[in-house]
């Protein structure tokens, strides 16, 4: 799950990436992609809190890559 959930935020793209684990949980990583083409540059961050539901990853990934970027400026 990443494109629809994916968020423009100036010059950077933050998605969230969420997998279903086996005991039903579900795993968080973000993806904060800056630039175009052999200049982009990718920050992967991957977070070992599980949720319950799909939706709550989402929500989490999306918060921590957004709170990085307000970090960052």
């Amino acid at each position: 799950m990443q494109n629809k959930t994916s968020i423009e935020v100036g010059k950077y793209l933050v998605s969230p990436i969420i997998k279903a684990q086996d005991d039903g949980s579900f795993a968080a990583s973000v993806s904060i992609r800056s630039g175009r083409g052999s200049a982009s540059h990718d920050r992967v961050m991957r977070f070992t809190k599980r949720f319950h539901t799909q939706r709550a990853a989402v929500r989490y990934a999306t918060a921590e890559g957004l709170a990085w970027i307000h970090a960052v400026h």
